[in-house]
């Protein structure tokens, strides 16, 4: 009795375990994304804005592609919002700041990389979704090395 007993808690377990890896591996949309940052800490809040971020780079580049240039506008507006978002949320808790300057280095790679795909006329807006962008690291790394400050 006691083996089969035994079993059956082990078998619950891997069921358990294997469900709670299963919910987590659904992916969270942008817009549950985007409803975490207002519940979430100051702390948490610059990595969740920074996926968002990351997430609408890479739709944009898909959206391109499609031709869906509305949509891809709108998309690189993201970008840049919630990446600012992320600055703010990283100088004002101290978190993040430098992965989150990696990320958004990383984004201004690909948008340069995008720009180069798309019709001349399409360049503009991911031009000036880059200067934004360029403005967020530059900020970030003004907070994390100020100039005289001496530790």
């Amino acid at each position: 009795m006691g083996k089969w007993r035994l079993r059956r808690v082990a078998v619950l377990a891997v069921l358990v375990v294997v469900g709670s890896a299963l919910s987590f591996a659904r992916e969270l949309t942008i817009e549950e994304l985007k409803e975490r940052v207002a519940g979430a800490s100051i702390a948490e809040r610059p990595a969740l804005c920074i996926e968002i971020a990351e997430r609408q780079v890479e739709a944009a580049s898909l959206l391109y592609v499609a031709d869906d240039i509305d949509k891809a506008q709108a998309a690189l507006v993201d970008v840049a919002a919630f990446s600012e978002l992320a600055r703010d949320y990283a100088i004002q808790s101290h978190k993040r700041e430098k992965q989150s300057e990696i990320a958004v280095r990383k984004m201004v790679r690909k948008l340069e990389n995008l720009k180069h795909s798309v019709a001349r006329e399409d360049q503009t807006k991911i031009q000036e979704t880059i200067d934004r962008l360029q403005r967020v690291r530059d900020d970030l790394l003004i907070a994390m090395f100020p100039k005289g400050v001496k530790k």
